[in-house]
């Protein structure tokens, strides 16, 4: 079975490796894929860490939990990159992730900032 983030590689040799090692990833790209398989699997914990603390919701977790467990995951779409490269501090990721949600499919669009500090990359906010 490929990765739920859509790349041809296992779960186990993909998005795995980064929710077991605290979501030390070498681009955004590999961290916004690796949060996606993060919702799908409905691991807050993940979704928490690999949040910057200057925007994550902590108060919000258990409402992503419960929420990411109520839909039914379909696919990643990357649609554009911008920077985020293992050499870049900032970078842009847009993409499509669908799912259904009471029988009927809808989807999530967005473009979303990455920034990395301390050589950790971190999901900051959506961008402008």
């Amino acid at each position: 079975m490929t990765c739920y983030c859509g790349n041809t590689a296992t779960y186990q040799n993909c998005c795995e490796v980064y929710h077991k090692n605290g979501g030390k990833t070498e681009t955004a790209q590999q961290l916004m894929r690796s949060r996606y398989s993060a919702f799908v699997l409905a691991n807050g914990d993940y979704l928490m860490n690999t949040h910057h603390p200057k925007t994550r919701p902590i108060k919000e977790k258990k409402a992503i939990v419960a929420w990411a467990k109520s839909v039914e995951w379909i696919k990643l779409e990357v649609i554009e990159t911008t920077k985020g490269l293992i050499n870049d501090t900032e970078g842009t990721v847009t993409f499509n992730a669908f799912f259904y949600d009471n029988g009927k499919i809808d989807v999530i669009h967005e473009k979303s900032a990455f920034i990395k500090e301390n050589n950790n990359w971190k999901y900051l906010r959506l961008s402008n």
